[in-house]
């Protein structure tokens, strides 16, 4: 059970049911939830509806703190070649939890209270265009969530404006490895246009800022600012992301662990943590718009 603290002096105790996408979902058309979801987002809608004027950043870290201690799940997205548009609070990856926490921020800001305005932000965030149309609308790989969700005027790509470096990009993991992705196992057809998805995310300038370089340029970075873990490893952008939030004078980061196995804030600060990651070879930024 999992207990959120919302305004006005209420404690609402919500129970969090762990599983995947096919446990017993209401099937709203084509969107997946339960009805626990449409609580804890009806409940964040109304506790928030004074902050329509809040900086964006500021009011996701606000939110996202809502989620500390909620059950890292991954994989709940999952619904087949047909995608389903899946709305799951209760259990969040690194993805879903920024996801969620945006959706839920945008929701708020264009004075909407209703759980369609909030299915609507997140459709036009998740997918490419801001059109679900299969799994391969998806965006899967997080600089092209960055890129797309920069051209539709939802986040801002900073990483190039602060650092200016060029980040080497080269996405083809996921063609490579079709059988770490149950949709590609069984649909193998689908492999071939993944492959023209991977080839243009991989022709595109995409900026970065190395880790060795966070010190420096900390005091850019803001509150909500949504930072990719960019990766050594073959094939793939980003491994791991995050929610930048200040804390006592240093830049902490609020993410879905798969270590703890739950949201946390890192105890560590920003460039710690990535110092700490061998992997990591810097950060990727979209400034929430």
């Amino acid at each position: 059970m999992k207990t959120f603290t919302f305004g006005f002096g209420i404690l609402l105790t919500l129970f969090l049911f762990q599983g995947n996408t096919n446990q017993k979902f209401k099937n709203n058309g084509q969107v997946l939830y339960k009805p626990e979801d449409k609580e804890i987002v009806g409940r964040i809608l109304v506790q928030f509806s004074g902050e329509r004027n809040s900086e964006t950043g500021d009011l996701m870290i606000k939110i996202a703190e809502l989620f500390m201690g909620t059950p890292y799940v991954a994989h709940t997205l999952e619904t087949g070649v047909d995608e389903k548009l899946v709305i799951n609070l209760r259990e969040l990856d690194c993805t879903t939890l920024a996801e969620n926490v945006l959706a839920l921020a945008r929701t708020i800001k264009s004075g909407n209270r209703d759980f369609e305005g909030f299915v609507t932000e997140m459709e036009r965030i998740r997918y490419r265009r801001g059109h679900r149309d299969g799994y391969l609308s998806r965006l899967h790989y997080f600089s092209d969530w960055i890129f797309d969700n920069n051209e539709k005027g939802i986040v801002k790509e900073v990483a190039g404006e602060i650092a200016q470096v060029m980040y080497p990009n080269r996405v083809d993991f996921m063609s490579k490895h079709p059988d770490s992705y149950q949709v590609l196992k069984t649909n193998p057809g689908l492999i071939e246009l993944l492959k023209v998805h991977e080839s243009a995310i991989s022709d595109r300038t995409v900026w970065y800022i190395p880790k060795e370089s966070i010190q420096e340029i900390e005091n850019q970075l803001r509150d909500g600012d949504i930072v990719a873990l960019t990766t050594s490893i073959a094939g793939l952008d980003v491994t791991h992301v995050g929610l930048v939030a200040w804390k006592d004078g240093r830049t902490r980061l609020i993410h879905a662990s798969s270590k703890e196995m739950k949201v946390v804030l890192t105890n560590e600060t920003l460039v710690e943590y990535l110092k700490n990651s061998k992997s990591t070879t810097g950060i990727m930024v979209a400034r929430p718009m």
